[in-house]
């Protein structure tokens, strides 16, 4: 897969075979940047391990978290494609290693394997969409609902139930909420036997709850 939206799995298999063939496998320590925001694209990266997330800095210095991506995810794509400046930077959640390609071998590939094309379109579109219901929940929910619409998304992208390796301030730079907010819904959602967090985790308990309160549903906490 490249990328799952809404708990569907975008197919890019020949892509991400393809990937694998000519790649050569880099490996990055937890907190290391991978790629860096306003730098040259020069290649794109298939995660075989670990999570990376995606940064975006403010004038103000102010972070906001666009992404988590994990194992089976491509990253770097866009610039890749449009040879623009990296529009955020990459960062290492966890350990994680991957196969990297040059982008200019990326491109080359498409234009010969019109297969390989249409699943990075479809995976570009999936993103775009993604990046739709983001906005969506900024203007539609309160800090409780959009962190719940979140951690669904997050959920639903993992392979297994388990811990969300989340920690309240990426969650919170995610959704745009302050400390102090994030804290309260968390709080909220945990007395409500919807999540159980940890240092450094969020595990959801009760997805049907939480996917009402991403839907808009009236607050009952």
């Amino acid at each position: 897969m490249c990328a799952r939206q809404g708990g569907t799995t975008v197919n890019c298999t020949k892509l991400t075979t393809w990937i694998r063939s000519v790649g050569h496998t880099r490996a990055w320590r937890q907190g290391s940047i991978i790629f860096r925001e306003g730098e040259p694209a020069s290649s794109v990266l298939l995660i075989e391990s670990g999570r990376a997330k995606a940064v975006l800095s403010a004038a103000s210095g102010k972070q906001v978290v666009l992404a988590v991506r994990g194992p089976g995810d491509l990253l770097g794509e866009f610039a890749a494609l449009d040879r623009q400046a990296r529009s955020a930077s990459i960062q290492a959640v966890t350990d994680l290693q991957g196969q990297v390609v040059t982008a200019d071998a990326l491109v080359g590939h498409l234009a010969s394997d019109p297969e390989a094309a249409l699943e990075l379109l479809r995976l570009v579109v999936s993103r775009l969409r993604e990046a739709d219901l983001r906005r969506l929940d900024f203007g539609a929910l309160d800090t409780t609902g959009r962190i719940a619409s979140y951690l669904v998304e997050r959920t639903r992208r993992q392979r297994a139930p388990g811990w969300l390796h989340l920690t309240q301030t990426d969650l919170g730079q995610s959704v745009g909420a302050s400390r102090e907010a994030t804290v309260k819904a968390l709080r909220k959602l945990r007395a409500a036997g919807l999540v159980e967090t940890r240092r450094g985790g969020v595990r959801v308990i009760g997805l049907d709850g939480l996917s009402r309160l991403a839907e808009g549903w009236p607050d009952p906490l």
